[in-house]
């Protein structure tokens, strides 16, 4: 069966998405099953060409999805998809106006992430044992992670060309191909410096890498085994509650915005295209002040 019109200006804006936009393959692919559901809803309504899309198709397909009990949170991502598909059909020219332009997305209600407190985190990183090359690898990765705030992807991933001693920063390649540069702070530095000069030669041995941080068979780490790294800290500083390598960025981030850091700064920090995400961790902070002024004044 030959694709219709509405299925090649789908597979040319998840393209468009890949190439252009540098998004992950996974990132595209979720826009893409979110459309594959708009393009049969379409097919229904025997609408064939993007620009016979109307306002009013949009809405009776979002009111579809409502019948359907999808979540505010599906709903509103339904909703982002489909205005950034219908931005890529007016930009390019295959529709001459953009029927999403007045939708408003729904709000999702707000999860506030999970992060630990200064003297939890200062018990994960002291419950690593250091007395074996890979223990003070670990010791500086979890060091490091807290310190930077970076993703996990972005902290295995890192190359020994992206860490500057000299100016006391890393630069990693974020989301989208995003490139940005973030202080590591002194505690931070000096473990990087230790690892590199005592710990990275004995694991590479005869070995060559150009990853950072490295096993004893002078690969790269990967994702999943630094995640156990941090389960098993986790375990050892008998922190029962559920934790993962991103409770270590939220972590940094919210500890930064408890100290009145600027909300721009760690935006960059993180690598946040949107402010409204680093948003979030003003409202941990708050929420935070409540559960201080509850449990310690004597009128809370």
């Amino acid at each position: 069966m030959p694709l219709s019109a509405i299925d090649l200006a789908i597979l040319g804006f998840l393209d468009h998405l890949i190439v252009d936009r540098g998004l992950a393959l996974l990132t595209a692919e979720s826009y893409g099953s979110d459309l594959k559901g708009f393009a049969a809803y379409l097919q229904h309504r025997e609408v064939a060409e993007p620009t016979r899309i109307s306002r009013e198709d949009i809405l009776v397909y979002l009111s579809t999805l409502d019948r359907r009990g999808l979540s505010a949170r599906t709903r509103a991502r339904q909703i982002s998809c489909l205005k950034s598909f219908f931005r890529h059909l007016t930009e390019t020219g295959q529709a001459p106006v953009n029927p999403t332009d007045l939708l408003d997305a729904p709000r999702p209600p707000g999860r506030l992430p999970k992060f630990l407190d200064t003297v939890e985190v200062e018990s994960l990183l002291a419950s690593v044992d250091c007395a074996t090359p890979e223990g003070r690898r670990d010791r500086t990765m979890l060091e490091l992670l807290y310190a930077t705030g970076l993703r996990v992807s972005e902290l295995v991933g890192m190359s020994l060309y992206a860490v500057d001693l000299e100016m006391g920063c890393v630069t990693v390649m974020g989301k989208g191909s995003k490139e940005r540069v973030v202080p590591m702070g002194v505690p931070s530095a000096q473990a990087v410096i230790q690892y590199l000069e005592e710990v990275r030669p004995r694991l590479l041995g005869m070995g060559r890498s150009q990853a950072l941080f490295v096993t004893r068979r002078g690969k790269a780490m990967t994702r999943q085994a630094f995640w156990k790294i941090v389960k098993k800290a986790a375990r050892a500083a008998l922190i029962t509650k559920e934790i993962s390598p991103h409770t270590l960025r939220h972590s940094f981030a919210t500890h930064l915005v408890q100290n009145n850091a600027d909300l721009r700064a760690v935006q960059l920090m993180l690598g946040h295209s949107d402010i409204s995400t680093t948003e979030i961790y003003t409202h941990v902070a708050q929420q935070r002040l409540k559960q201080l002024h509850a449990t310690c004044h004597p009128r809370g």
